[in-house]
């Protein structure tokens, strides 16, 4: 288990993160969503233990990670720019991080291979980005590590070695019961894989959830009234987003259940139409700083 607790990170005198807790669980899939230059990728650097954090804790399994090489022996990690000794050809890094790390397997790198297709006679610096990419899972899937952190996994890959992967990291899961944490702008790809979803914004974790809650309970919902409505009038708990056009109403809602319902209902809407969200809509609307302004559909 990671535990996160009253994270803030300063650099150059400057708040990149404000007061991050979180309780990551053992053999579950996090998705770390938001928009660019929120914190994702410092928030990741702190929990590999790149970054010391300028307040609060990060532990896993009860021990601090930074500064720390037993726990930092049990994470693999893929950054969002793979930056290996760049003249070294795969084959030497395979043999550097079998002195690195004592669980590497390299029975499985080249299992993997078989998937993602790398010459090991190649020079890094003469790879493509997405080569690169491909280098660098198969090297953290080799660690046989507990933990698994992944910064933008998928750039550069294409459609099938993407499908492939995102069932790689379910195996994982499955048969090792490994924590995987996934930063992504990818959000439909997430949805197919990810137990819970962390929202970044500002530097602050502004929403967090199952996945499976956030679809139940964030709603999208056309209403029309017969009778003369206003927005204001419709103060109802759970309501964040809501617009109108002519007797028709926009809401969202993060707090859809029964009890909604039963307060909607109190105003004798002629129609009430739900509509489910992806993951990617439900960002857009948790985030998005501006009133919805859209047609009806």
């Amino acid at each position: 288990m990671i535990e996160i607790k009253n994270l803030s990170l300063y650099l150059e005198d400057i708040e990149i993160l404000h007061n991050i807790n979180l309780n990551i669980e053992k053999g579950k899939i996090y998705g770390l969503i938001g928009a660019n230059g929120v914190g994702k990728t410092s928030l990741i650097k702190c929990l590999t233990g790149i970054y010391e954090v300028t307040e609060g804790q990060i532990l896993y399994d009860g021990q601090e990670v930074y500064n720390n090489s037993l726990v930092k022996e049990n994470i693999a990690y893929v950054a969002d720019e793979n930056i290996f000794f760049s003249s070294f050809t795969v084959k030497h890094i395979i043999k550097y991080y079998k002195l690195a790390y004592k669980n590497f397997n390299e029975e499985r790198f080249h299992e993997i291979n078989k998937i993602f297709n790398i010459s090991l006679k190649k020079r890094f610096y003469q790879l493509s980005k997405g080569m690169k990419t491909r280098v660098a899972l198969m090297i953290a899937f080799s660690q046989q590590s507990d933990y698994l952190i992944l910064d933008e996994p998928t750039s550069g890959l294409d459609p099938i070695l993407k499908n492939k992967l995102l069932k790689l990291l379910v195996k994982e899961v499955s048969e090792r019961a490994v924590t995987i944490i996934i930063s992504s702008h990818n959000l439909s790809e997430l949805e197919r894989i990810c137990d819970d979803i962390v929202i970044i914004d500002e530097g602050k974790i502004s929403y967090q959830n199952t996945l499976e809650n956030m679809k139940n309970k964030i709603k999208k919902l056309q209403v029309a009234f017969d009778a003369p409505i206003y927005e204001e009038d419709l103060n109802i708990k759970g309501i964040f987003k809501i617009s109108r056009i002519g007797r028709v109403f926009t809401i969202i809602t993060d707090s859809y259940d029964k009890g909604f319902l039963r307060e909607l209902n109190k105003f004798n809407p002629l129609f009430v139409e739900e509509i489910d969200l992806s993951l990617e809509d439900i960002f857009i609307y948790k985030v998005e700083k501006e009133d919805l302004n859209e047609e009806i559909i």
